[in-house]
């Protein structure tokens, strides 16, 4: 076989020292300390890609007699557990199948608990209130959404647990465009998602049963409790088996420790044993450490491996992961820590112990394989699979659960932990496992067996190093912000960021008027005298905007374009700019005035048929702390709330109707607020209209002047408020006790300095 060695090396792979099973393994599970708890189990078995994962469980689930749990990162209703048709006479949806379960066993109850997202993922999910009418379907079926969690922290637990006896634990989610099977192929029929094809997708999951499920159902139990203030009814012993029997187990008898990361929240301390788990396993590995991982950004990790590294007998290290990250921003983020880290590890290794390798298929190009596992193979001794990716946030943020199966220096589980890691990458090798190991015992090397069974024309594994431009790595910020270990304040990343703690948005929403005025001008300017005007045909563009203005039914048109914003969350500075420019600045302005008003009536009787239950999930920590002082102030509120917005002007309107404040008071202070913003808009256009038509020295000046006056007055104000926090902060005052007294201090010791 053709050897491939890393990127800039030349000489043949280091094989590492030999084998040796019956050593004593270092790792010693603590309990309290890097795991959580040490359970038997009476079958284990690994499910690789979501095609086994999801037709164990859909064989498991109607086996169940009195509870299911389900925890998840994201959980879609209308996914299909076997796209290719169950055959089990069975309704093919998530949601549907369990209500017909439901509806077999009158005592079958279902919990079921996602992640109260975050509204940067919206548009990945099923929508809020799409998903939470589908979930209520059945009333012994609970759905909730848990957003118990510090700000910026996700639970990202994938657990289903199955009447305390069996439960799947792993890096997969009940959700869309997560199946696939083992080929990977490109182009595959059944991968497709809302009617779109999506790339291949590599996850690993695990099943197992006995004490180690019940005390998963117990975690399951709890997470319940804390998120929905219930206690979910007592399992009740049952006769049956629920283990699906289409699956055969890896290994029987064996204990295994479950291991889990959860963040400090309120009273309860934070739990970090999946940090220091995998800090033990590294440290005690011998021959070989491989990973495979959605990520690779947690600098403790990599400082584990770099220590390892530097041992001149110390072991191999491979690492499978996905080439491109899911977007521009991981791109520029996690993609940015990975490179870094990479480049890290390249110059610790002088002895060619290490390598990155990424899956490669024919024709897949420019896509690639989403490698989303969560497992680590320590020799033949230690195996944890789960949901913690090699992140910092994984280690600290997020809530995870992994589980480790150890030999303990028995060789049956030392047998099946090497079956294990040669049925991972013989998959990306394209080679029997049995193939696999067969190198591996040739080459006594695992490392060397991969290098060895790669292949240049067809599937294999492709060595990988990451790029990092000099330009993207010096302007992405440091792994304390990209992927950070514990919770961060919003207020003190703004305080790192922004220069002056008092500046208003207000300055930000005039400043794009004063910047969309200005290129206007000088659109107009280039327009008489440049050839721009030989390119486009200005009169007809005016004449499109009179048809509009002299259309009868125009006016109503645009009030309903401002209704539609209410729902479609469409800016509204941009609406009340377009409304200025069709219908001039007199017309155009009460125009938009009545349209913001209208649209905040719609937003304001939106959000109160929702509750308010249902639009916290939307507002977020600061908005929501907003709408607590909503009620006490009434008009001057909603007046400082539109100089100065805080979120999008829809997303504001469902807190405000959820809010204790009064619809008069609303419309009224929306009113007053908005009269500013849109006198500035009608001057800005204005004078940027007579510019176009008569480019003189009297209109650019006139321009000028309306740029002036407001900026003027901003800069006036701000100075005004700065004296006024100077003079505040030089009196006395006693600071609020916790952590917010203390970072009062902080900041005021800071200035002082």
């Amino acid at each position: 076989m053709r050897q491939h060695n890393p990127p800039g090396t030349t000489a043949p792979p280091a094989t590492g020292p030999p084998h040796d099973c019956q050593a004593p393994l270092g790792f010693t599970p603590e309990p309290g300390r890097n795991c959580w708890r040490v359970e038997s189990c009476q079958r284990f078995a690994m499910l690789v890609d979501a095609d086994a994962y999801f037709r164990a469980l859909r064989e498991a689930l109607p086996r169940a007699e009195h509870t299911i749990f389900i925890l998840g990162w994201d959980i879609d209703s209308r996914m299909e557990l076997v796209p290719q048709g169950a055959q089990d006479g069975l309704p093919a949806g998530l949601r549907d199948f369990l209500c017909a379960l439901a509806d077999q066993r009158p005592e079958l109850r279902i919990y079921i608990l996602s992640w109260d997202y975050a509204m940067v993922m919206a548009m990945e999910r099923e929508w809020l209130p799409s998903a939470s009418a589908h979930w209520q379907a059945h009333r012994h079926l609970s759905f909730r959404l848990d957003g118990n969690h510090p700000p910026g922290a996700s639970h990202h637990q994938k657990v289903v647990v199955i009447d305390n006896k069996l439960a799947f634990v792993g890096g997969l989610d009940l959700t869309l465009r997560r199946w696939d099977d083992s080929c990977h192929a490109p182009g595959a029929p059944l991968r497709v998602a809302e009617g779109k094809p999506y790339p291949p997708f590599h996850d690993v999951q695990c099943a197992l049963d006995g004490p180690a499920a019940a005390a998963l159902g117990t975690l399951c139990a709890a997470r319940w409790l804390r998120a929905s203030g219930s206690q979910p009814r007592p399992v009740a012993a049952t006769s049956s088996d629920p283990w699906p029997p289409g699956l055969a187990p890896e290994l029987t008898d064996v204990r295994v420790a479950i291991a889990r990361t959860m963040p400090m929240c309120e009273d309860e301390p934070g739990v970090s044993e999946i940090r220091m788990l995998l800090r033990d396993a590294i440290a005690s590995a011998r021959h070989s450490i491989y990973m495979e991982n959605q990520y690779f950004s947690s600098h403790e990790i990599a400082k584990a491996l770099e220590a390892r590294l530097g041992h001149e007998d110390g072991p191999v290290i491979v690492l499978v992961s996905r080439r491109n990250e899911s977007g521009w921003l991981e791109a520029h983020s996690m993609g940015v820590l990975r490179a870094r880290l990479y480049r890290r590890l390249r110059a610790a290794d002088t002895q060619e112990r290490f390598c990155l390798y990424c899956p490669s298929i024919p024709g897949l190009m420019p896509e690639c394989v989403n490698v989303h596992s969560k497992v680590t193979v320590i020799d033949d001794d230690l195996i944890t699979i789960g949901s913690s990716n090699l992140s910092n946030r994984s280690l600290g943020l997020d809530t995870e659960c992994n589980i480790v199966v150890m030999s303990g220096g028995d060789p049956r589980v030392q047998a099946a932990i090497a079956a294990m890691r040669a049925r991972l990458l013989g998959e990306h090798l394209d080679v029997a496992p049995e193939a696999f190991q067969a190198e591996v015992a040739a080459t006594r090397s695992v490392l060397a067996a991969i290098r060895n069974l790669q292949r240049a024309d067809g599937r294999s594994l492709e060595a990988y190093e990451p790029p990092l431009p000099d330009d993207v790595d010096a302007a992405s910020p440091a792994a304390s912000l990209l992927d950070p270990i514990e919770p961060i304040d919003s207020d003190q990343v703004l305080a790192e960021f922004v220069s002056h703690e008092a500046r208003p948005r207000v300055l930000g929403r005039v400043g794009m008027m004063v910047a969309l005025a200005l290129l206007l001008a000088g659109l107009a300017f280039a327009w008489r005298h440049t050839p721009l005007r030989e390119w486009a045909d200005f009169r007809a563009l005016l004449s499109v905007v009179e048809q509009l203005d002299e259309m009868p039914l125009a006016p109503l048109a645009m009030i309903g374009v401002y209704l539609a914003g209410a729902v479609t969350m469409l800016p509204v500075t941009l609406l009340i700019l377009v409304t200025v420019v069709i219908f001039g600045p007199l017309y155009g302005a009460a125009l938009a005035l009545c349209g913001t008003v209208l649209s905040t009536g719609a937003g304001y009787l939106a959000g109160r048929l929702l509750g308010r239950n249902a639009v916290r999930r939307f507002g977020g920590r600061r908005l929501n702390r907003v709408s607590h002082q909503l009620g006490k102030h009434g008009v001057v509120a909603m007046v400082v709330l539109r100089l100065v917005p805080i979120a999008p002007f829809a997303l504001v309107n469902l807190v405000i109707g959820a809010s204790r404040i009064s619809l008069r008071d609303c419309l009224l202070g929306t009113a007053l607020g908005m009269l500013p913003s849109i006198v500035v808009a009608a001057c800005l256009v204005n004078r940027v209209a007579a510019a176009a038509r008569d480019p003189g020295l009297f209109t650019f000046a006139l321009l000028a002047l309306v740029l002036l006056v407001p900026a003027s007055l901003l800069l006036v104000l701000r100075r005004r408020r700065r004296r006024r926090a100077e003079g505040g902060a030089a009196r006395p005052q006693d600071d609020p006790p916790g952590p917010r007294g203390r970072l009062a201090r902080l900041a005021a010791l800071r200035r002082q300095a």
